[in-house]
Order: C-alpha cells, then structure tokens, then sequence
C-alpha cells in the first residue's frame, strides 16, 4: 500500500514506525524540521518538508497514486485541506485528524461528499468513550467490543487468591462461552494453550459472550460493584466529553478544572455535573469534596507527571480506581506496575489502532491493540468464498501464535474448539502476536479458486 503521512508528532510517528515496519510504501510530510529530523533518524521512510496541505507537496509525495492518506497534524484546517486537494488528485482514501468539536460533531456526509474526508478521526472523543467503556466494567483494565456489542474482550489482573491460580486453562471452570484468549506475565503476551497455568500476577484477556462476562469476572476473583460517583481532573475536551458520557449513565460526576473561563464554559455545556474551580494537587480540595470516596478517579491533564501524581494521591485517600490519560505510551508499562494506577489510556494508541482498521487487507472490521501493540486483536468478516471454510479447525493452518477466539454467526457466539468450522457470513476475532498479523491478513484474504 502507498501511504501518505502529514504530520510527524506523536500519532505520526507511531504510524509510520508501525506501518513500514508491515511493509507498506510510506511517505511523511512534516513542516517542522526537527521533527523531519527524527523521522529521518529513526525510519527508513521517504520524508518530505513542506506544508502538507500545498498542492505541489502532495504532488511531490506522489498523491496521485497513493492509497491512502492520513492528515494528523496539530491543525484541523490543515488536515480538513489536505484530504480535499489529496481526494481531487486522486487518492483512495483519505482520513483527517479533527479534534474541534465544530467540526467534528458535524454531519459526516457532507465531509464525505463535499471535502473528500473519508474517516474522520476525534481523539478526544474516542478516549472518552473507551474510558467510560472502562467504567461500565468496574474491575477491567481495558474494555474492547466486538459483533455490535455481541462479543467481549475484557482485560482483568488475576486475584493472588482466587482458586484459578496454579490450574491449567483446561481445568479453570469458566462459561462455556467464554475463554482467555491471550496472558500478559512479565511484559510479555502469550497466546496461550490448554496446558498453560494461571499464575499470580497475570493479566488476562476474556474473550466470550457479553452476558456471560460478569461469571468470568468472579471466577478471576475481581468482580466489583458498579461504579456511581466519579471524580475527573481536568476539563479539556476529553474531560467534557467523558462528563457529557456519564451523565447519560446517571453518574454522579465531579470535574476539576484550574482554568476559570473554561469552567464556565463546562457549567453551561454540563447539566448534572459539579464543575469545581482549583487545584486537583490541592489536598485540601479532594478531602473537601470527598475524592477518596469515588469509586473512580480519572485524571485527564496534559501532563502524564501530573495526572500520575494527583491518581496516587487520590488512591491513597481511599479511591476505589484511578483512570489516568498517558500521552507518552511508553509510561504505560511503567505506570501499571505501580500499586495505584490501575487503567492508563492512551490516545495515540487509540487513535493508531482506529487507522491500522483501515490499512488492514481483508474485510477487516476493527482492529484493538492490546497492551500499548504487544499483540492485536482483529475482527474479521468473512465475505467471500475461501478455501479453510466448512473444515475442523484443527484441520486448519493457522499462522503460529494465533487463536480464532470467538466466531458471530447470526445471534450466535460461538468460543470454538477444534471441531467447529468457519463459514461464509461469520464474524471472526483472531489474536495475533505483531510479527504473525501480516499472515493472519494473508490468510483471511484467500479465495476459493473457481472451477472450470
């Protein structure tokens, strides 16, 4: 695939790093020459400094060949631009970063059929809608849906005293319609198999029927009560978002915000929450307004070294759990070994895994990055005849380290085992580890050959 870039901060980079390393033909223009510099650096990638919205630019990048082209700079109007000229020049796709609330809450027809946006994407808007996905399980880490919300992946840590530890997976006695699809244990994924033993300190992935969840949950030994009272610090977008999110879930929400205008600006967007005007380091101000009472404390600054200290410190008052926003993935790891932070989100890594859907082969769905790209969790649509339908899958050869972990026919969701077969219609969510998903793609992009 020829991919064009425009933009090299943070998601910029993370793309181009990810999708050359996949093979694709990348192309990234950036403005700014130390950030050129960088990618110079550090990727064998085609560079261009320039502004990426200019027609000669483009012209230079090769945009009249070009697959597919995604706009993720700091502007919005830079990007909204650079998708209109690079869609009358003759690329594929295009796919702008828009994070202006005005903008991005209009109609995406008129994007689509006037400025030549295919997909827009809302950073903001998505972390706050994985964040309250977070919430509505009180005991996750990470909440991923599938099948139009038929299909679950939960991420939960395993209680040292739950039952479950030193079985095999064969012997925990979980639904029927739910398995452990992958095993986080020292900073490593493991695609695991029935002889793999459950050990203190694992985190695992569910995969299953979402009704049936809330069992898997008990027998990990996590389950908690449902989350009522929640306090956000910081009131950017993300923060009104996500408040504008739980009001709708009839939470009781509390957000701090230092800056006096913006509060304002929050008291008339919010109808049921208590905008407060200070400072979330304050103590004083989470003992009076109950912080240690919460049943989830999330901190959403700008700054990853505030929003960690201030999540400690609400913990510490006695929060049942902190929510932190991470600019920096590469804290994460870091940060959730930390006893006290016990879910950090990443917009760059959202952002990425709703692009990677995108730039998938096959009838790619949706594509869920678990623990900052350790491993991937694809779902897939099966559209077209192939040659692995209809047969066993243990007759099937699937690429190594992967798993089929759940298969949507109809209403149906079936956790499959050896003998159960993929047909034409299903929905499929395959685990992968980084270096298997390019043949995970190769093979779901298989046909049947046609009969003379």
């Amino acid at each position: 695939m020829k991919i064009i870039i425009i933009g090299a901060g943070k998601v910029g980079f993370s793309l181009a790093q990810r999708l050359s390393s996949e093979k694709h033909d990348i192309v990234v223009i950036e403005k700014d020459s130390e950030r050129k510099e960088i990618i110079d650096k550090y990727l064998d990638v085609m560079t261009i400094r320039g502004n990426g919205a200019s027609p000669r630019v483009l012209e230079a990048a090769g945009v009249r060949t070009s697959d597919l082209l995604i706009a993720v700079t700091d502007l919005d109007e830079v990007n909204m631009i650079a998708c209109m000229i690079a869609k009358k020049y003759g690329a594929k796709k295009t796919i702008a970063r828009i994070r202006d609330s005005e903008y991005a809450e209009g109609s995406f027809e008129f994007f689509s059929s006037n400025i030549g946006i295919d997909y827009i994407i809302n950073p903001e808007l998505v972390t706050a809608v994985e964040i309250s996905k977070v919430l509505k399980v009180p005991a996750a880490l990470g909440v991923e849906d599938y099948a139009n919300g038929k299909v679950q992946l939960v991420e939960l840590r395993v209680d040292p005293n739950s039952k479950i530890v030193g079985q095999t997976l064969k012997e925990a006695e979980f639904p029927p319609s739910v398995l452990i699809a992958a095993i986080l244990r020292n900073d490593k994924i493991i695609i695991p198999k029935g002889d793999d033993i459950l050990a203190k300190g694992d985190i695992v992935f569910l995969l299953g029927q979402t009704e049936s969840m809330e069992k898997a949950e008990e027998i990990i030994g996590t389950a908690l009560p449902p989350v009522k009272r929640v306090m956000i610090l910081g009131g950017g977008r993300t923060g009104l978002y996500l408040a504008k999110i739980l009001e709708s879930y009839d939470m009781d929400v509390k957000l701090i915000e230092s800056d006096l205008e913006q509060c304002e600006y929050l008291s008339s967007e919010l109808e049921k929450t208590l905008v407060l005007h200070g400072d979330g380091s304050d103590l004083d101000l989470l003992y009076e307004e109950s912080a240690g009472d919460a049943d989830a404390f999330i901190a959403l600054t700008n700054d990853d070294k505030t929003n960690f200290l201030i999540a400690l410190l609400a913990k510490e008052l006695g929060a049942k759990k902190t929510i932190v926003q991470v600019k920096r993935s590469d804290y994460i790891p870091i940060l959730e070994r930390v006893a006290g932070i016990d879910v950090s989100i990443s917009p760059r890594i959202i952002t990425a895994a709703f692009i990677l859907k995108l730039v998938r082969r096959g009838d790619v769905v949706s594509v869920s990055l678990l623990e900052s790209d350790k491993a991937e969790a694809l779902e897939l649509e099966i559209k077209n005849p192939a040659p692995y339908l209809d047969i066993p899958l243990y007759k099937v050869h699937f690429p190594n380290d992967t798993l089929v972990g759940a298969i949507v026919r109809g209403e149906k969701v079936i956790i499959p085992n050896g003998q159960d077969v993929l047909k034409l219609g299903d929905k499929v969510v395959v685990f992968a580890l980084p270096q298997q998903v390019s043949k995970v793609e190769n093979f779901f992009a298989q046909k049947a050959k046609r009969r003379k």
